[in-house]
């Protein structure tokens, strides 16, 4: 059966909107009824992601996505309607009425996760056994503690193929779950099922929320020819490009800042010293994605991967989708072949807290990156630095910065700080002019028409689907326009657009039932799309004062489009350039069309 509509009002209303997004993003401001933060689902510099308490939903003015509390659980996480339904159902202590036939898990992401977390404690308990010595002696070597071993939930996977699928069998789990969990694989031409890890030391991979999503595991043999870490691969519960290993620790971390590193022991090692903001990424190269779940809780990253030469260009590759997101990137070196927890060891933590506070902004290590790969004792390497170099700078927005590096840049090549500056402002005219362009080939879609974003929802009739969209919109505002409609016999039927026809049958369904018109519960059960779009369409201005007068030309223009597709008759071409020379439909300025 359906979640009954009822249930989902209540699920709504025992939902703080604001509280449940504060989750996921960091609010910088507030304007009116609104909270504004960087969006999470792209990136931006300046926050133009809306939250509204009153109304329970969500709108981002740059990227277009909004909706209900449901529909931000479901973009977040990557779930499906019902799966975000049981996740905002359990943080609100309700319990969602179960499908015919679906039994005691109601979704297999939620039997999964529930599979993880006894994985985890099977692993936990190995480390402690007999067949957890060869870990446990890893552990002492790294000089990791027992108090930071429990604290991560850290295990040990025995050097055994079917070890970890016959205790999971055991409490009741599928084989094909084991698989679809990314704990176990089927060997070649059907010769059995295998634990995915073996022979290692197992970190549990836990979300924000708590719960178990993965696991990311470390070689116990430097001879093994296989990888040194070995991750869970993508499930419906995890997705290695949008989590990161630490987090659910990092986020709750009084520190002005998040320390990213490349490996999990440089996380566990920096927790255990004391710097528990640290996070790393899981068996992927640091994604855009990853950038903008930081920039969710600081305003601060510094980035701290290893020395070496794959080091350098990881950190290259990261201060790009750090900058994208607004946040401020630093970078500490840690010497030739160096990583965290080996500068640790060596030097002592207090160095290592001098060597933050100092790290280098994001600038000067890109132009020393850029010149280490130029020969300065020849001209050809002087003029490549000097391409190179003065087309990263004319990325700095800020005029002083680049007049400071560019400096930098003129001393380094042994050339004059005019002729820098000079070929600075010559790039950024030309990335002008392009931007210019582009922004008139913008302009030009956007007068193209009005159609919706996705695909599904494009509009065959845009003249019909503005009035359509301006009945629904002058509705919401006030529902006794409702009377108008009904007065003029108008329907549902009468709508071109089949999304906004079933916006428009759930608003009569409301107010037939009594109810109050709630945008978050309209937009609860549709699709992501769907919801932004209702969303967009409802932060159109719409006069109140002439609401009756709204509705009437509304469905008037509706009729005269429907009466020119089914019967251009003269009569109707007539009465159709009567109408359009009243200019019937109330003005933009009114009703912002």
């Amino acid at each position: 059966m359906a979640i009954p509509e009822s249930f989902l009002d209540e699920l709504i209303d025992r939902t703080d909107i604001t509280e449940l997004v504060g989750g996921y993003v960091r609010f910088t401001k507030k304007s009116g009824g609104n909270m504004f933060a960087v969006c999470p689902f792209h990136s931006e510099k300046t926050p133009s992601f809306s939250v509204n308490s009153d109304l329970q939903i969500y709108h981002c003015f740059g990227c277009g996505k909004g909706g209900s509390a449901i529909t931000f659980i479901r973009e977040i996480e990557n779930l499906p309607f019902r799966d975000a339904v049981e996740v905002l159902a359990k943080r609100a202590g309700m319990t969602v009425p179960q499908e015919e036939g679906r039994g005691e898990f109601t979704s297999r992401r939620k039997r999964i996760l529930e599979l993880n977390k006894d994985a985890a404690r099977f692993f936990h308990l190995m480390l402690a056994s007999a067949r957890g010595e060869k870990a446990r002696e890893y552990l002492a070597s790294r000089k990791i503690s027992k108090a930071t071993v429990t604290k991560f939930g850290i295990g040990a996977a025995p050097n055994d193929w079917t070890c970890l699928q016959d205790a999971m069998i055991k409490k009741g789990y599928s084989k094909q779950e084991l698989i679809d969990a990314g704990l176990c694989r089927v060997g070649q031409k059907d010769r059995g099922m295998y634990d995915f890890f073996r022979d290692r030391l197992v970190f549990p991979v836990i979300d924000v929320r708590g719960e178990v999503i993965a696991f990311s595991a470390r070689a116990l043999d430097p001879e093994a020819k296989s990888y040194k870490y070995l991750n869970s691969p993508d499930t419906i519960a995890f997705s290695k490009g949008r989590n990161l290993f630490g987090l659910n620790f990092a986020r709750k971390s009084k520190a002005d800042m998040l320390i990213l590193v490349e490996g999990n022991i440089d996380v566990v090692m920096l927790h255990q010293a004391g710097f528990d903001s640290a996070v790393a990424p899981l068996g992927t190269a640091f994604t855009a994605e990853q950038a903008r779940l930081l920039s969710q809780y600081t305003n601060k990253i510094v980035i701290a991967f290893d020395g070496d030469e794959s080091g350098q260009r990881a950190t290259l590759k990261a201060l790009p989708l750090i900058e994208a997101t607004g946040v401020s990137a630093r970078v500490i070196e840690l010497g030739e072949g160096g990583d965290p927890d080996d500068f640790i060891k060596k030097r002592g933590a207090d160095a290592f807290k001098i060597l933050l506070e100092r790290g280098e902004n994001h600038i000067e290590y890109r132009l020393q990156m850029i010149q280490r790969n130029h020969d300065l004792n020849t001209d050809e390497g002087r003029l490549s630095y000097l391409a190179e170099s003065t087309e990263y700078l004319t990325k700095i927005a800020n005029a002083p910065e680049r007049e400071v590096y560019g400096a930098f840049i003129a001393k380094a090549a042994a050339v004059s700080v005019e002729s820098v500056r000079n070929e600075i402002n010559r790039k950024i005219k030309i990335m002008q002019r392009k931007a210019k362009k582009d922004a008139e080939k913008t302009v030009i879609r956007a007068k193209a028409g009005i159609a919706p974003a996705s695909r599904e929802l494009r509009y065959e009739n845009h003249a019909s689907a503005v009035a359509e969209e301006g009945i629904i919109r002058s509705i919401i505002q006030d529902q006794t326009l409702i009377k108008t409609a009904r007065e003029m016999g108008f329907s549902a039927q009468e709508f071109s657009a089949e999304f906004l026809a079933e916006i428009y049958r759930q608003i009569e369904r409301q107010i037939s039932e009594d109810k109050e018109i709630s945008r978050a519960v309209l937009m609860s059960r549709l699709e992501p799309g769907q919801a932004s779009h209702l969303t967009k369409i409802l932060q159109k201005p719409e006069s109140i004062s002439e609401g009756d007068k709204a509705i009437k030309k509304y469905i008037s223009k509706i009729r005269v489009e429907r009466l020119s597709r089914e019967k251009p008759s003269d009569e109707i071409l007539l009465e159709i350039k009567r109408y359009k020379s009243k200019s019937d439909l109330p003005t933009p300025a009114a009703n912002g069309i």
